[in-house]
C-alpha cells in the first residue's frame, strides 16, 4: 500500500543536489510529488519533500540512500495523513476560512487552529498582550505569562535588528486587535517561508478583525453610522 511521507532535507544550495537526492528517492521506487522550498542561505538550502513511497518498510532505505547524497541531512521525515497534501493549496484554504469569519471570535480561533496545521506546529495561541489573556488555544499551550513574555521580548528583539537564530517558537503581531499568535513545537526550528506564512496568516486574520469589529459597532449604532453619512 502507497504511502506518502514529508521528508525535511538540509542539501548543498547547488545545481543538481535536488536531482541527485530525487535519484536516490526514485532508486527505492519511490516519487517525489512535491517540494517545497523553506529557506536558502550560507550555500545551504532547506526544502520540505513529499515523497510517495510504495511500502511503509521502505522507510528505512530511503533514508539511508538519500543520505548517502554528498552534503545532504535528513532534518525531519513524518507521515502525510493526506496523500494529496499540498503546502501552496493548503493555505490558500486555511486563508479563505479565515477571511470567511463571521466574526471577531470566530477569526481568531480559526487562526489559532489553522496555523498550527498550515505551518504543523505541536501547539499555537492567541494571546491578548494588553490584558494579558488567552484568547484561543490548541495544544500543550504554555502558561499565558510566558507567551505574552515571549512576543513582547520577541518584538524587543525584532526592534534592534535580525539575529539569525533558529527558534522552535515563532509568533505573529494583530495589531488592530491588540492580540499575538504564538506557535510552537519541539526539536524542529520554524523555516524563512513558515515565518512568512504566520505572518501572512497573522496580517489576514487582523485585516478581518478590524472589518468584524466596524461591523458590529455599525449593528450596535446604527443612528451613528447615519449621521456619519449626512455629515459627509
Amino acid at each position: 500500500m502507497r504511502c506518502t511521507y514529508v521528508m525535511r532535507v538540509w542539501l548543498p544550495d547547488r545545481p543538481g543536489a535536488l536531482g541527485a537526492v530525487a535519484s536516490r528517492i526514485g532508486a527505492v521506487g519511490s516519487d517525489v510529488v512535491g517540494i517545497e522550498i523553506l529557506e536558502r542561505g550560507g550555500g545551504r538550502a532547506v526544502d520540505d519533500l513529499v515523497v510517495e513511497l510504495p511500502d511503509p518498510d521502505v522507510v528505512s532505505l530511503l533514508v539511508r540512500e538519500v543520505q548517502q547524497v554528498d552534503g545532504v541531512d535528513i532534518e525531519d521525515l513524518q507521515p502525510v495523513a493526506d496523500a494529496l497534501h499540498d503546502p501552496r493549496l493548503e493555505a490558500l484554504e486555511t486563508a479563505a476560512v479565515l477571511v470567511g469569519a463571521s466574526s471577531a471570535a470566530e477569526a481568531v480561533d480559526a487562526l489559532c487552529q489553522h496555523a498550527v496545521r498550515t505551518v504543523g506546529a505541536t501547539w499555537g495561541a492567541v494571546v491578548d498582550l494588553a490584558e494579558p489573556a488567552l484568547r484561543s488555544g490548541h495544544g500543550d499551550v504554555p502558561p499565558v505569562e510566558w507567551l505574552v513574555a515571549f512576543a513582547r521580548g520577541s518584538q524587543a528583539a525584532a526592534a534592534a535588528g535580525p539575529a539569525g537564530v533558529e527558534v522552535e517558537v515563532v509568533w505573529a503581531p494583530l495589531p488592530a486587535a491588540s492580540l499575538a499568535l504564538v506557535l510552537g513545537r519541539d526539536g524542529h526550528p520554524f523555516r524563512g517561508r513558515e515565518r512568512r506564512q504566520v505572518m501572512a496568516l497573522a496580517r489576514i486574520v487582523d485585516t478581518r478583525f478590524r472589518e468584524l469589529r466596524a461591523a458590529e459597532a455599525r449593528r450596535a449604532h446604527p443612528s451613528a453610522a447615519g449621521a456619519s453619512v449626512v455629515g459627509s
